[in-house]
């Protein structure tokens, strides 16, 4: 059956292993419309918690344990899925989303929505060097899993990019 006819994950299967939870990021993975999108706005809204109680230093530890966990994961999740890169694997976006902002705060609002939507585009859009990425490492098993984070992790370089950039020309974003 083609990838876009198979049936999406439901609540039982996000529950039926932690790889899911964590892969499916708690559950926004199954929404029905963009689910990359609303991936990353939860790893947003995550973002924002979590740096209310933990310091940049224990942001940068999480994000560093959360890459061999998500790795994990995603390959898991993928194989029981029967899919090497399905749509409702949200985790990449998600660890994404975390490092950009743990590296490119503090910033208002207006700052953060911009490099979410550089982020989106970027990773939708899959321009030059993401696209490298995204075809990188194909497939099952760890290297496939690592494909899953791979192109979403050089998504958020080139955001980091242009964030730098804008900074060095224009000054601080919003």
């Amino acid at each position: 059956m083609p990838p876009s006819h198979m049936p999406r994950p439901t609540p039982a299967f996000l529950l039926s292993h932690p790889a899911h939870f964590i892969a499916l990021g708690g559950g926004s993975g199954l929404s029905p419309l963009a689910p990359g999108t609303v991936g990353t706005l939860w790893g947003w809204l995550a973002f924002l918690v979590l740096q209310r109680w933990l310091s940049p230093a224990a942001l940068g530890w999480l994000l560093l344990a959360a890459l061999p966990l998500g790795w994990w994961a995603c390959t898991l999740t993928a194989r029981h899925l029967g899919r090497a890169d399905p749509g409702a694997i949200v985790w990449d976006e998600i660890i994404a989303i975390w490092l950009i902002l743990w590296l490119a705060m503090p910033m208002g609002f207006l700052g953060q929505a911009l490099a979410f939507a550089l982020f989106r585009y970027f990773d939708a859009a899959k321009p030059g060097p993401v696209r490298w990425a995204d075809q990188l490492f194909k497939g099952f098993g760890w290297r496939g899993g690592l494909g899953i984070l791979l192109d979403d992790l050089v998504a958020a370089g080139c955001t980091l990019l242009v964030i730098a950039l804008w900074r060095h020309f224009l000054g601080t974003p919003p």
